[in-house]
């Protein structure tokens, strides 16, 4: 099985929701969206990935715990970044700022959570591979 390309740099790659109970969060969007929830471990507890009727993915809802304890409760945007470091640089260079440091998304991947000069809320991906050609 191949593993399949990372999104596009400047693309937005992936949306969660962090909040307190995942659970009621997840059945709320499950009967509001009429999107089915799956379970994904996280050890003790589990979150869940969304997905659309036609079978496509959405997004995430996560509980607020460990890890993800200080994620504000907003529908968070992932931006792919091919260097997360120069983007963050970028970011505070520009008036924005950094909510939470750079951590691993897996393997060689990483993120951060950013806030832009309004105060707008968005994470930044860099899936540590280079783009493809």
């Amino acid at each position: 099985m191949t593993t399949p390309p990372p999104p596009p740099v400047g693309s937005i790659g992936w949306t969660d929701l962090t909040v307190p109970d995942a659970v009621a969060v997840s059945d709320f969007y499950a009967k509001v969206a009429g999107w089915s929830v799956t379970p994904l471990s996280m050890g003790d507890y589990d979150d869940f990935v969304m997905t659309a009727p036609d079978g496509t993915t959405v997004g995430g809802i996560c509980h607020a715990r460990e890890k993800n304890a200080a994620q504000p409760p907003v529908w968070m945007i992932y931006i792919t970044v091919a260097d997360l470091d120069a983007s963050l640089a970028a970011c505070t260079a520009g008036g924005g700022s950094i909510v939470v440091e750079p951590r691993s998304g897996g393997g060689t991947a990483r993120y951060a959570v950013i806030t832009d000069p309004a105060g707008a809320t968005a994470a930044l991906f860099d899936p540590g591979v280079p783009p493809s050609a």
